[in-house]
């Protein structure tokens, strides 16, 4: 799917599936204008449902082309998307745990409202009681504080990896 590079997009993508629980969300910033992201849905009425979303995201303004059946991108391209970003300013890198409940993801778009542009997320609910995130934040330094005040007030368990070597030589921009 693609959506608009821009801080809040995430957000208003997550308000548009409605209810539905998101298994899966795979993005990497790669220029000012247009994101594309790897999104699962979790659907409870099969086919259904899912053209009827598609409808949805369509009638939205959202480009979507659907991989349901498409074997390489289900093995492979999931876990490739991303990669280095040059000209991402200001990027820190955290991994958080979030609840699995309903709501948790969207609270936590909603702490960052449209202050910080997400550079970098990747989700996948594994079944477990939290979810495992790795989220990319463009803050400029005199932001940072405020940032942090703002994770902390969420209550969810974060770290910051942004001096983390796998980071520096897979993801980072330099």
């Amino acid at each position: 799917m693609t959506i608009p590079e821009q801080p809040g997009s995430f957000l208003k993508f997550c308000r548009a599936i409605g209810p539905r629980g998101i298994t899966e969300f795979n993005y990497r910033y790669a220029d000012n204008s247009r994101a594309q992201v790897f999104a699962g849905i979790q659907l409870s009425d099969g086919y259904g449902e899912r053209d009827e979303l598609i409808g949805i995201l369509q009638d939205g303004g959202y480009e979507v082309t659907d991989l349901t059946e498409n074997e390489m991108a289900k093995v492979h391209i999931r876990y490739m998307v991303g990669g280095r970003a040059p000209g991402v300013d200001d990027e820190l890198l955290y991994r958080f745990q979030f609840p699995e409940r309903p709501g948790a993801l969207s609270k936590f778009l909603a702490s960052l409202g449209k202050r910080w542009n997400i550079s970098l997320f990747h989700y996948r609910n594994h079944g477990a009681a939290y979810g495992r995130i790795l989220v990319g934040i463009q803050v400029p330094k005199a932001g940072r504080k405020d940032l942090r005040k703002s994770l902390d007030k969420l209550g969810y368990v974060y770290w910051e990896e942004s001096d983390n070597p796998a980071y520096a030589l897979f993801l980072g921009n330099g």
